[in-house]
């Protein structure tokens, strides 16, 4: 089976492209608008960028009448946002985030979690979610696409504090990813649940290498 998606229709039911892309990190990211309603999402489209100094990004489809994400207008009003990682035992509540309420409304009112505030912008954070960044706004870009949806702002950030909850930090200083049980996002309307790991090491790669792909810090 092959196909040109912008020339010709998807031969099957289901479009493959997002579930080709898997697993997705999901940016479950928390803001402030400037009138202070308290926002918080969840993302799949969300990724780090680079390390020195740390910057992320994720984007943001845009709604069928052409209006932008709420998560969008805040980072740029106010000039910051926070990622919450989503784990298994938090996956009941970033599914009711994503439930679409007008921009009035907090989906901090209808998840049960608890909500401590940023040292940066006071932004609302999930208190059970045992990562997160406090990310300042750097920039938007809009790619436009053949319809509204299809439009999609990119924001840019760069992290400017990381909270790590204690409880899942390894004798050895790394995070016991297996423990945290990070999930991700997969098509149509499934997820998938981070519970082992295995390790692969670059045949041939020197010192410096092997400190950029394992991150030690100062690297």
């Amino acid at each position: 089976m092959k196909y040109s998606p912008g020339s010709e229709p998807c031969p099957l039911p289901f479009s493959p492209f997002k579930s080709c892309t898997v697993p997705r990190p999901i940016g479950w990211l928390s803001s402030r608008s400037v009138d202070g309603v308290e926002n918080i999402a969840p993302y799949s489209q969300w990724q780090n960028l680079t390390f020195d100094p740390p910057m992320v990004m994720f984007a943001a489809n845009r709604y069928p009448d052409g209006r932008r994400k709420d998560t969008v207008l805040n980072a740029e009003g106010t000039g910051w946002f926070v990622w919450n990682m989503a784990t298994y035992a938090l996956r009941d509540a970033v599914n009711h985030s994503a439930m679409a309420l007008g921009p009035e409304e907090s989906e901090f009112d209808h998840i049960d979690v608890t909500r401590v505030y940023s040292d940066n912008g006071d932004v609302p954070m999930v208190l059970e979610s045992p990562c997160k960044f406090e990310c300042r706004y750097l920039s938007t870009h809009t790619m436009r696409g053949n319809s509204n949806v299809g439009t999609v702002d990119v924001v840019f950030a760069q992290v400017e504090t990381i909270h790590i909850d204690d409880t899942f930090i390894l004798s050895d200083g790394r995070l016991d990813i297996p423990a945290i049980q990070p999930i991700a996002r997969l098509g149509y309307f499934n997820y998938t649940v981070v519970r082992d790991s295995f390790e692969m090491r670059v045949p041939g790669s020197d010192a410096d290498a092997r400190a950029g792909l394992e991150g030690r810090a100062g690297s």
